[in-house]
């Protein structure tokens, strides 16, 4: 430092000083050699931290919390191996399109020879992420708030890589002067010509229905009023559940976990309209919601998206909301329609259009190996658990249960990270979640699989002293893989795929956290009596009575 240069500070403090007055939120992450200076810097400058006891843990921490706070989320890993840890939680929030920043030690590239040396930028570009770097001392505020722009503007998961050396390298502090959080981009509004077509569409539609995803989930209320005005039903992908809870009109999650009067209902529309959705296999059961004769248009922001997964009808090229309000002030001339909105459609919703409100068998067995049925377990938490909640779901057979039977408030009481299609994520997910929407009770839904394949961020939760609520639905199995190849017949070996009896709730108070075990409803009561006072998680190891394969695994399989 030369004598007229003023006071200095190394690129590490620089990144985390200069993220967090650009305004990210919490950051989750493994602290390691590399990326100790950054981390601090980052908690120095007031940013939250939370040490998780896995890579991959953090990243599905730092993929929730951004999807439930509508902020940047930030991950932070040591290079080489920290990154590789982390790359199917990396993977699955770029699939998501998380707004979500990595910030990944990497070793020098003269460093050829040295242990952690590998494609950084390759490995997170094989998974879709996008690759960033601090390239030096004078490209570093250009090159941080680069990263934080396509994360915050773009929805990308963007990994920032910093190398060891260039870490270390001097700015002036006088540096952070010139950081400004820059204004986001307008949102894309839609043209004139597509606004007519579509209001056109809905006005002759006798039964339409909008269902929204992703990326409607910032117009709840313009595709309230744009459904009132067309007289559209509404519904969501699983991934914007919640959008439109408390609506008369609302169907609920379209797809695999749709009850089967809603099903009913989206298959007679003549006209759905996607605002944000993909309308792929998942949402659309392989095309089988869609009538014959029913028109589909999408809407969405990128060109690219309009009839990626299926044939369209057309396409608008729009904000959500954008295209929303434009649309519904095009209706509103004319003045409101019935279309779908009749009082017969209103009675029925209100009487069966939940899987709870759906009559089923119960499958619970007694004795004293009792097994009880998961639809049973799932309407029971249901009246149990506080309205005020966030859910979030693993992945396995049994999802479909705490998806379909749990409700939530909003869009932001259900987290669903299976855009990679992981086991494994569910633990991670509710404790970014929870992190993120700090007054309402944390709820997860998970496989025995799932869940000890994660079990080492149970010690995360009870140390952060999170009151969670850990539904383990026990099969002692990987369920949908028994399931799906048992069907074909006597002689298949289920041994790779079955395992002994695991005693969760034991395994659960070992790491401290409560632990009940439940093989009837009655056992339930130790939930009722833990909600009196809730400190820290309760894992509930719910021995499953077996279903034969949940109906929307059937769905799920079809197209394999």
């Amino acid at each position: 430092m030369t004598a007229n240069a003023g006071p200095e500070m190394s690129v590490a403090e620089f990144v985390g000083r200069a993220l967090a007055k650009l305004g990210v939120g919490q950051c989750f992450g493994v602290v390691g050699s590399g990326n100790f200076a950054v981390t601090n810097a980052l908690t120095a400058a007031g940013v939250p931290f939370t040490p998780a006891r896995h890579e991959g843990g953090a990243a599905t921490m730092a993929d929730a919390y951004a999807r439930m706070s509508n902020t940047v989320g930030v991950l932070s890993v040591h290079q080489g191996c920290g990154l590789t840890n982390a790359v199917t939680g990396i993977g699955e929030a770029a699939k998501s399109r998380t707004p979500l920043l990595v910030l990944a030690a990497e070793t020098p590239s003269a460093a050829v020879t040295n242990n952690f040396a590998m494609d950084q930028a390759g490995l997170v570009r094989a998974v879709g992420a996008i690759a960033e770097r601090v390239h030096g001392a004078a490209s570093a505020p250009a090159d941080v708030l680069r990263a934080f722009r396509t994360a915050r503007d773009s929805r990308r998961t963007v990994v920032l890589n910093l190398p060891l050396d260039v870490q270390s390298q001097l700015v002036p502090v006088s540096v952070l002067d010139d950081v400004v959080v820059p204004k986001s981009a307008e949102p894309v509004v839609p043209g004139a010509a597509a606004v007519s077509r579509l209001a056109e569409a809905l006005a002759r539609a006798e039964r339409p229905l909008i269902v929204a995803g992703r990326g409607g989930r910032g117009a709840a209320a313009e595709l309230r009023r744009l459904a009132e005005t067309s007289g559209a039903l509404l519904a969501t992908s699983a991934v914007a559940n919640g959008l439109f809870a408390g609506d008369e009109f609302n169907l609920g999650i379209s797809g695999g976990f749709s009850s089967p009067l809603t099903a009913e209902l989206i298959r007679d529309a003549d006209l759905i309209v996607g605002f944000g959705c993909a309308l792929n296999m998942w949402t659309m059961r392989h095309g089988r919601l869609i009538g014959p004769d029913t028109a589909v248009v999408q809407v969405d922001v990128e060109d690219a998206a309009l009839g990626a997964h299926r044939s369209i009808t057309f396409g608008v090229l729009g904000d959500s909301a954008a295209t929303a309000r434009a649309v519904t002030d095009v209706l509103a001339e004319s003045g409101p329609r019935t279309g779908y909105r009749t009082a017969e459609i209103r009675q029925r919703i209100a009487a069966r259009s939940r899987w709870r409100d759906t009559e089923t068998s119960d499958l619970s067995t007694g004795g004293a190996d009792a097994r009880i049925d998961p639809r049973v377990l799932s309407a029971r938490l249901d009246e149990l658990l506080p309205a005020e909640r966030i859910v979030a779901v693993d992945s396995g057979n049994f999802m479909g249960y705490p998806s379909a039977y749990l409700s939530v408030p909003d869009e932001f009481g259900f987290c669903f990270t299976q855009a990679f299609q992981s086991i494994g994520l569910g633990l991670a997910t509710v404790l970014g979640a929870a992190a993120a929407q700090p007054g309402r009770l944390p709820v997860l839904g998970t496989g025995d699989g799932g869940f000890l394949m994660a079990v080492s961020e149970l010690e995360t939760a009870v140390r952060t002293a999170t009151p969670i609520v850990i539904t383990v639905y026990n099969d002692a199995a990987y369920g949908a893989e028994v399931h799906h190849f048992g069907q074909a017949g006597e002689g298949v070996d289920m041994g790779t795929v079955t395992f002994p009896e695991t005693d969760i709730a034991a395994l659960a108070r070992g790491f401290g956290a409560s632990g009940v075990t439940v093989r009837g409803v009655d056992d339930l009561d130790a939930v009722a009596t833990w909600l009196e006072d809730p400190r820290g998680p309760i894992v509930i190891d719910a021995k499953i009575a077996c279903d034969g394969g949940a109906w929307w695994l059937h769905e799920a399989f079809a197209g394999h």
